[in-house]
């Protein structure tokens, strides 16, 4: 083997894409147990590998020689074998760097929390001292020296200016999990979680919900592997491959979802879409029909609204943890906050915004089978699609029209 990932648990990964397409050379992912880790590192069996949790920490045992940066952080994420002799270096945090620059979150003068005490925990700790925070607190399960237990952050809570993640909780496919909750951050202004898998964890997306800056950690994974390349090829890359492939990987993973009221014409643009940009596509209600074997109206009809909304919810827990896919939806998904939730994962929201009057109330949807029935759905629902969605596309206009607003979007 001449390059890969070494980790426990890498099905989330997408490291393989980014260094075959950036690298030009063929990346294996490695799952190894400690014992497995440890003779892979003695056999010296590969030109350049990755490192990641948990053993960022565990590699330095085995390096020759370990870079200025990788000493002070005590942690390494790139090692290279030159002749035998294993170098060490940490590119997470050239990574880390490029991201908050490219988003625009600043950190000079700012009170910095850490989610977390790991390897990765020690990169962001550096890298933003380097870039000038004022104060770094850490998060823990247990408590240790220098650290506070998520039970006691409300003491800090409102001095908080930028918290980063650098736990794998929320990651695939665990995408469920979170460990704080934002209300008491009163003066937060901007949330990285270094998780790329789901590309917004529920941190990120309860963040942005509130007007706060945040980000995941899609393009610090590009960033930190062109930087690894380079050490493994020992060449100097344009970094402008950087955004391309962040842009490239974006648009290949995530989920267009449509959302708006019943008879908006989900399943008919979703449809169209799908051909043209040639993405799968998921219908909910088809889906629902398939797994429950009654369509929603005649499931919501038999079983009532409340039941038929539980087994919904599961299926889009389901959906939301998949990439590639142009999902359309039921009118009611956004009652719920979970939904919206799972769906932004790996999901941008275009509402289609079809006038009242162009609305068609049909039998087959028991909660919008009248006129008046219909108007009521639309006055209770509209501003929650609104609040929903990332885009809002008019859905008077025809297909073929639609289709085209969103590709220009994409």
């Amino acid at each position: 083997m001449n390059y890969g990932l070494l980790g426990k648990k890498l099905g989330h990964s997408y490291s393989s894409e980014i260094h075959s397409s950036l690298g030009k050379y063929p990346y294996s992912l490695i799952e190894l147990d400690d014992e497995g880790f440890s003779s892979f590192l003695k056999r010296k069996d590969f030109k350049g590998i990755n490192i990641t949790i948990p053993y960022k920490e565990k590699v330095m045992e085995y390096l020759n020689f370990i870079s200025p940066e990788v000493k002070e952080i005590r942690a390494c994420n790139t090692v290279v074998n030159r002749e035998g002799i294993l170098y060490g270096y940490n590119t997470d945090t050239l990574g880390l760097q490029a991201l908050i620059e490219r988003f625009n979150i600043e950190i000079k003068d700012k009170t910095i929390l850490i989610l977390g005490t790991g390897g990765t925990s020690k990169t962001i700790s550096y890298t933003v001292k380097k870039l000038g925070a004022k104060n770094i607190y850490f998060a823990s399960r247990l408590k240790k020296e220098n650290t506070y237990t998520y039970d006691e952050l409300d003491s800090i809570a409102p001095e908080i200016e930028i918290i980063f993640n650098s736990t794998p909780v929320g990651m695939f496919p665990n995408n469920e999990g979170e460990l704080i909750h934002l209300d008491k951050f009163t003066s937060l202004k901007g949330v990285i979680d270094v998780i790329y898998n789901p590309i917004k964890t529920n941190l990120v997306n309860r963040a942005l919900s509130k007007g706060v800056k945040a980000v995941g950690g899609l393009y610090m994974l590009v960033a930190q592997a062109f930087y690894a390349i380079e050490k493994f090829l020992d060449v100097k890359l344009d970094e402008k491959l950087i955004e391309e492939e962040y842009q490239r990987i974006l648009k290949e993973k995530q989920n267009v979802v449509l959302i708006g009221m019943p008879s908006s014409g989900k399943t008919t643009i979703g449809e169209a879409l799908s051909k043209s940009i040639k993405k799968e596509f998921i219908d909910l209600d088809q889906l629902f029909a398939q797994r429950y074997e009654l369509h929603p109206g005649d499931y919501i009809s038999k079983y009532g609204e409340s039941n038929f909304r539980e087994k919904e919810s599961i299926l889009i827990k389901e959906v939301s943890r998949l990439n590639n896919r142009i999902i359309s939806t039921g009118g009611g998904v956004i009652l719920r906050e979970e939904n919206i939730l799972n769906l932004k994962q790996n999901g941008k929201l275009y509402f289609l915004d079809r006038s009242l009057q162009n609305l068609i109330p049909t039998s087959s949807r028991p909660l919008s089978s009248s006129r008046e029935e219909l108007k009521k759905r639309y006055e209770e629902r509209y501003n929650l699609y609104v609040k929903a969605s990332d885009v809002i596309i008019d859905g008077n206009r025809d297909v073929e029209e639609i289709v085209k607003k969103i590709k220009e979007d994409i």
